[in-house]
């Protein structure tokens, strides 16, 4: 997979990417990083990429010139006859979940479109850009640090990305679901002990508890979440009935089989 990166600053977005596991990834040849400096592609010659806005107010406006060459110059190399995705990183647009992050992996290029100061020319989004999309109800300097977040959650979906690609399925919000407790050496620490189930070896049964820890811990701390993973699952909330039933009847069987004993 190949992400393109239209930015202001290059080096906040090499320097950010290039280590841990996107950086790896790079190095391996997994994924690709092009990061594109817009500067490079104004038409003025002091590298100015930024005017007042026409109408007045606050602060400077990215200007629609430098953005679309950048942008033309990185949709030719792709060479692709598909209109390749451009995100543009603003808080005006579909919050960033995982399920998104999973639906751009498909892509085979993605570009990443930063915006700074007070914006971009409106006109220049409206040619080029497909998605907009924040990370959040707040607001940043420039697009560059959401990009980076994106990128990284985006390049966990790529196999190859991950050491151990089962990782990246079983984490938090992948099926709706917070991730389990996790532990690890010494089984003793500070009196608190490891789960004896982890201690088991039963592999059945050890999937069983870390799926019910994720739903105690989603249902506590993101109701939301759950609401909607319980909704998709119905199936398991009726076999779970049918064990606790099954269950129910062997400890009343037993229950029945002592009291028969005694009475004789």
């Amino acid at each position: 997979m190949n992400f393109h990166v239209l930015t202001l600053f290059p080096d906040m977005i090499r320097d950010g990417l290039m280590a841990s596991i996107t950086g790896r990834a790079i190095k391996a040849g997994i994924i690709s990083l092009e990061v594109v400096n817009i500067r490079d592609y104004t038409e003025n010659k002091h590298k100015k990429v930024d005017d007042y806005p026409y109408g007045g107010g606050a602060g400077m406006l990215m200007q629609a010139q430098p953005v679309y060459d950048a942008w033309e110059a990185v949709n030719r190399r792709i060479g692709t006859e598909k209109k390749t995705r451009v995100v543009f990183l603003s808080p005006q647009g579909n919050t960033f979940n995982q399920h998104m992050a999973k639906e751009f992996a498909k892509e085979e290029d993605l570009i990443f479109l930063c915006g700074h100061y007070e914006g971009i020319d409106e006109r220049v989004l409206e040619e080029i850009v497909t998605d907009q999309v924040s990370i959040g109800d707040y607001v940043l300097t420039g697009g560059e640090l959401p990009a980076m977040v994106m990128i990284d959650a985006v390049s966990r979906m790529v196999p190859g990305v991950l050491s151990n690609q089962e990782s990246g399925v079983s984490e938090s919000f992948s099926e709706h679901l917070l991730e389990y407790p996790q532990y690890s050496r010494p089984e003793v620490w500070k009196e608190k002990k490891v789960p004896a189930i982890l201690l088991s070896g039963d592999h059945k049964k050890v999937e069983e508890w870390r799926l019910e820890q994720s739903l105690e811990r989603t249902k506590r701390l993101r109701p939301d979440l759950y609401e909607k993973w319980a909704a998709e699952n119905q199936e398991y909330f009726v076999r779970k009935a049918k064990k606790e039933e099954r269950l129910r009847r062997k400890l009343e069987k037993r229950l029945n089989c002592c009291t028969t004993h005694q009475g004789v």
